[in-house]
């Protein structure tokens, strides 16, 4: 998340900001896999607005992440999906911001029914994530979290704040 702060503030808009990411309990939650990207976001947006409401007035923004699994059906087929959400509140509002989505492969969920696709995932936390073992390590959680977290803040400062002349196109 302080990756996604310091593009945003530093590159994007040219102001640089100390960023201090101060991690927080995330007490009795669910692990794993939320079903989908409705499920994932309520995951998210809960554990945000927790911490705002246990912590209010202590930090300018209150950010929560969770993976998912979504399916896309194509051509009668479904495809299966996993990215992660982030939501922010705070002063500003609510944003949401998402990861790319990377899809499963068709042997690995072949025969899968519904629910249990999140755990025909493979991957582990300490060796970077879902996300890490379907990339070959070429992306992990970490980088999956912070472009859902710029996309957030993007969409959070969206005609609020101005990026630099030169990053416009």
């Amino acid at each position: 998340m302080r990756d996604a702060f310091r593009r945003f503030f530093n590159d994007a808009v040219g102001r640089p900001a100390p960023v201090a990411v101060v991690p927080q309990e995330s007490g009795d939650r669910p692990t794993g896999l939320a079903p989908s990207d409705a499920d994932a976001i309520d995951l998210a947006r809960s554990a945000a607005r927790a911490l705002e409401a246990r912590l209010p007035g202590t930090y300018h923004f209150y950010l929560a992440s969770e993976p998912c699994v979504h399916v896309v059906e194509v051509g009668g087929t479904p495809h299966w999906f996993v990215r992660y959400w982030t939501v922010i509140a705070g002063v500003a509002g609510v944003a949401y911001g998402s990861s790319g989505s990377i899809q499963l492969p068709d042997d690995l969920v072949a025969g899968v029914a519904g629910g249990a696709a999140q755990t025909a995932v493979p991957g582990t936390r300490r060796a970077g994530g879902i996300i890490a073992s379907l990339t070959g390590g070429l992306k992990g959680r970490r980088e999956a979290i912070a472009e859902a977290t710029l996309h957030a803040l993007s969409t959070l400062f969206y005609g609020i704040l101005e990026g630099r002349p030169e990053s416009r196109r």
